[in-house]
């Protein structure tokens, strides 16, 4: 009959081969070594990630550290036990590294699919790396050569001044000369109009380009004004009826050119977006009906100013619109470097504002804008 007395260490049944006793204890401790190693890493790592892998995941992964321990455990006890014949203890050891590999494996069962979807989900994300790397590029040059463009810009805006401001006086002098004729008279005054005109799309360049360092009290009526003025070639093109309403107090305070650079982005894209009328080449009128007009609706509230922009143009894609405001997402194919809107977020986010957009394919878009009243 096997009695517990009757048990015997590992020695006495490796004595006739002592090298073979040292390999097994030098393995075993080694291996005890590494499995207490990678469990306090695991541990380690489930305290460093706190924030990001939380609730069950956190679980899983202290879970499978302690099955980690426990199979190093089992080594152990096969050193110890090479000499000391504590054999009940290495069973109960071998009962809990069962319980906590059943465990670790129902949970590994449970979470197969959330594993898999995150490695082909990370093994797509590889595949669209180039891709991704290749359109921010093309964003970034696209941003450089706008920032060259701003700065080439403002420097003819300001050196063109002068001499508009001269020839607008030589007009003025020409014009109230004693003895000229009338119709010269006249040529001399359109000319003057004319210089004063190129004078503010000049100021309103600059305007835009000018970067201020602290806010100050904008009016968003007088901003919208002046992206009218800029975008007046494109309004007559299209024949687009731009309506600006406006009631209450619509001043914010703000950065000027950023608050401009936003409604610049958001009416501009409203007239791009509008599909002009279909001429008949046998006709002088529309044969299509379109809806050309833009509305920008500035309504003032006590802690803010709403700003409404609404087109009936083609509207955008349902696929699209989850990512409209992000970097790189573009309506306009290759026409578009994605940045728009993107810009746009992002400085009414610094100006803890807020911005949504609605649209339906085919039947027009309504961006809202929520501008608070004092810059925090």
């Amino acid at each position: 009959m096997l009695t517990p007395d009757s048990l015997m260490p590992h020695s006495v049944c490796w004595a006739i081969a002592p090298r073979l006793i040292w390999t097994m204890v030098v393995t075993n401790a080694i291996t005890f070594i590494s499995y207490l190693t990678i469990a306090a890493t695991l541990l380690y790592l489930v305290r460093l990630t706190k924030r990001i892998i939380v609730g069950d995941w956190a679980w899983f992964v202290t879970g499978f550290a302690l099955f980690i321990l426990a199979c190093g455990s089992t080594h152990l006890l096969e050193v110890i036990t090479t000499w000391n014949p504590i054999f009940w203890v290495d069973a109960w050891t071998n009962i809990v590294t069962a319980v906590l590999s059943a465990c670790v494996a129902v949970m590994l069962m449970q979470r197969i699919k959330k594993v898999a979807f995150g490695i082909n989900d990370y093994a797509s994300r590889l595949d669209n790396t180039q891709n991704e790397k290749i359109q921010l590029q093309e964003s970034l040059l696209a941003a450089q050569k706008l920032e060259d463009w701003s700065r080439m810009s403002a420097s003819v805006s300001h050196e063109i001044k002068n001499p508009l401001q001269a020839i607008q006086n030589l007009q003025f002098l020409i014009r109230n000369t004693e003895g000229i004729p009338p119709q010269i008279a006249q040529l001399a005054q359109l000319a003057e109009q004319e210089a004063g005109r190129v004078l503010n799309i000049s100021e309103s360049t600059l305007s835009f380009i000018r970067h201020a360092s602290e806010p100050e009290r904008i009016d968003l009526r007088e901003a919208v004004q002046s992206v009218r003025f800029l975008l007046a070639p494109l309004i007559r093109e299209k024949e687009i009826q731009l309506q600006v309403e406006s009631s209450g107090d619509t001043t914010v305070e703000a950065f000027a050119g950023e608050t401009r650079q936003v409604l610049l982005n958001l009416v501009r894209n409203a007239c791009e977006a509008t599909v002009p009328p279909v001429m008949h080449p046998a006709v002088a009128h529309p044969t299509a009906q379109s809806d050309t007009r833009v509305t920008v609706e500035l309504i003032g509230k006590p802690s803010g100013v709403e700003v409404v922009v609404t087109d009936h143009g083609t509207g955008i894609a349902p696929d699209i619109l989850p990512s409209i405001f992000q970097f790189g997402t573009t309506t306009k194919g290759h026409q578009g470097n994605g940045m728009g809107l993107w810009t746009v977020k992002h400085i009414v986010n610094k100006h803890r504002g807020e911005v949504k957009i609605q649209s339906t394919p085919g039947q027009g878009t309504r961006i809202d804008l929520w501008w608070p009243r004092a810059y925090a």
